[in-house]
């Protein structure tokens, strides 16, 4: 599913990523685990393409089979909105919107027809809690409800992989568990594999694997 090799990342000189290689396999949960600074958002921004490594000699990211380096920006945009998904410990919903508008967004901006990307929103919405909050805007919403909105736009696309950037990290403990756990049975009900990266020792030890970055590597 996702295949890394030598990703570096610069920042001037500051050399954020060394040469970090790995392998991702389809419906696999994989955490991301490390101290402040290591690199993990970094390399999810990166296997997520929403920034791009430092080239470097043999440097290759695959992603079902697609290698994203070679995209120009149209290409990856098209890319991204049909096969990732992703959420962040800030849900970054829209305030305008209503739940059911939220999710729908990505739905529009990869040219989908509104009225059977409503009905398939809506059922992401039955299916995580929220069909009494489809009509309500973030700021109705408690924190895990919207965390939960956000999931479902995560997944209005049916993308492959989903990217999770500290997920439950802004919510209280038992909303952040019945997310974690809402990670495993989407698993297991849609084949998606997910790369999390958290803080949360509960949610990467629930993980089929955990990777552990050390100053811009991943651990052996």
């Amino acid at each position: 599913m996702i295949t890394a090799k030598n990703i570096h990342k610069f920042y001037d000189s500051l050399q954020v990523l060394k040469g970090v290689d790995l392998h991702i396999e389809k419906g696999e949960i994989v955490s991301i685990v490390g101290a402040s600074g290591a690199g993990k958002t970094t390399l999810l921004q990166i296997l997520g393409t929403l920034d791009k490594p430092s080239l470097e000699n043999g440097t290759s990211l695959l992603i079902n089979n697609e290698e994203i380096l070679k995209m120009n920006d149209k290409s990856l945009s098209k890319f991204r909105n049909q096969h990732l998904g992703f959420i962040f410990q800030f849900h970054q919903l829209l305030p305008e919107f209503t739940a059911l508008e939220n999710v729908c967004i990505p739905a529009y901006i990869g040219g989908k027809e509104k009225t059977a990307t409503e009905i398939e929103a809506k059922k992401l919405l039955e299916y995580l809690g929220l069909s009494h909050r489809m009509d309500h805007k973030p700021s109705e919403l408690s924190g895990g409800e919207q965390q939960r909105v956000a999931v479902a736009r995560a997944l209005i696309n049916k993308p492959a992989v989903i990217f999770a950037d500290e997920p439950s990290g802004n919510l209280d403990t038992t909303s952040a568990e019945n997310l974690h756990q809402l990670f495993f049975k989407l698993r297991d009900e849609f084949g998606q594999t997910f790369v999390i990266v958290t803080h949360n020792e509960e949610l990467a030890n629930m993980a089929d694997r955990k990777l552990v970055m050390v100053d811009g590597h991943i651990s052996k």
